[in-house]
């Protein structure tokens, strides 16, 4: 059992800043960050920066030797256990051993199957001291959207939502605009700055015309979009279509769909047009998170409307929830958040685990998990947000 040390604990949460760097840019990778350090002096530092690019561990080490350092006896953390395989790169592990570092500091375990413990192996043949589990909560968490999509083998979905007191998204006429604080809705934008896509429905595309993409926050890469429309209702020139943004436009529907208009968005720019199974008269939200695989896409965020946010739940492709909640009212007229999850009973009720509450100025923010047990083994205890 690893027992806390200061300075050890010190660079792994230098790592993990670090590791930040790389939010928005890494699709299915994780975050990772890592620091070198010799004689009690960081010598070298780097991150994984963009998916298919260099890992963390390599960029620090050519941080090192382009100071003129001398690796050889030197120790290096890192929040995630080095890669052992040929991917897009060369494995990190056979790198740190060339080097001559005589120890490695991990923040937590890779769960990827083609590294699981490999990259560990290949250190501790070496003869390289190996420590874990340092500061393994906060790498847990850096790296949750990850964990999930290797476990569950699909996106890390995360429901946000705006609503009133009483749980509603808009008036009876579908008055929406706004229901929350201007600070609940620049969070709002920090949340799809961090994951890979953004997911509604027709039904908030023809209500709302909303561009979904990023306009406040310090994370400002556009997310890819994702529309579910089984019969493609959705206009031509809807803002979200709009070939002034740079990323891709993904719009899932069925076999059942209007052809002509099919033919039209195929000769978009950044529009692509997925045919997904039929389930109900609906979009197959299983298949169609199956057919995402081919986009790199590791996490969503869900900004729909209640019929997609309780489809989503009654597929269990919900894995958290943010819940903006505003200070008003607006009765049993009002538009509720999730749709009907066909709960008769209470031993059915659908169970939030690990939730917490944070008050933005007039509103709250609740955080929480679905009770899938999506992180198995490989977490202790699990704490709610992103750092």
């Amino acid at each position: 059992m690893y027992i806390e040390n200061f300075n050890d604990s010190f660079y792994m949460e230098r790592a993990i800043k670090l590791a930040k760097k790389g939010i928005g840019h890494t699709k299915t990778n994780p975050l990772v960050g890592c620091v070198i350090v010799k004689d009690e002096e960081i010598i070298g530092e780097g991150a994984h920066l963009k998916f298919g690019e260099n890992h963390a561990e390599v960029n620090a080490i050519e941080d090192a030797k382009s100071r003129g350092e001398d690796l050889n006896g030197a120790t290096l953390y890192v929040n995630l256990e080095p890669c052992s395989h040929f991917g897009k790169t060369p494995p990190c592990a056979n790198r740190i051993v060339k080097e001559g570092i005589k120890r490695v500091v991990i923040g937590t375990s890779d769960p990827f199957p083609k590294v699981s413990g490999g990259g560990i192996k290949i250190l501790e043949d070496a003869g390289i001291s190996i420590t874990e589990g340092v500061c393994e909560e906060e790498c847990l968490n850096l790296n949750e959207s990850f964990f999930a999509y290797v476990k569950n083998n699909r996106p890390f979905v995360v429901l946000k939502s705006g609503m009133s007191l009483d749980g509603k998204i808009a008036t009876e006429s579908g008055e929406s605009k706004w229901i929350t604080s201007e600070f609940s809705r620049a969070y709002s934008h920090e949340l799809r700055g961090r994951l890979d896509a953004i997911m509604v429905g027709i039904g908030t595309v023809l209500a709302d015309d909303p561009t979904l993409n990023v306009r406040h926050g310090k994370y400002r890469v556009n997310p890819i979009r994702i529309v579910t429309d089984s019969k493609l209702r959705i206009p031509l020139d809807a803002k979200l279509l709009s070939e002034d943004l740079e990323s891709l436009a993904i719009i899932a529907t069925t076999k059942n769909c209007d052809r002509n208009k099919l033919e039209k968005l195929k000769e978009m720019k950044n529009v692509e047009v997925l045919i997904c199974h039929e389930k109900n008269n609906k979009v197959d939200l299983l298949d169609l998170m199956e057919k995402l695989k081919d986009y790199n896409i590791s996490s969503i965020l869900l900004e729909g409307g209640r019929t997609l946010n309780a489809e989503m739940l009654k597929n269990n492709l919900v894995d958290k929830f943010y819940i903006f909640m505003a200070p008003i009212l607006l009765g049993s007229k009002g538009i509720p958040a999730i749709g009907d999850l066909e709960i008769d009973a209470l031993k059915d009720a659908i169970k939030i685990k690990d939730m917490k509450c944070e008050k933005l100025f007039d509103d709250i923010l609740v955080t929480g998990r679905c009770d899938w047990n999506f992180y198995g083994n490989n977490r202790r205890s699990w704490k709610t947000g992103w750092h």
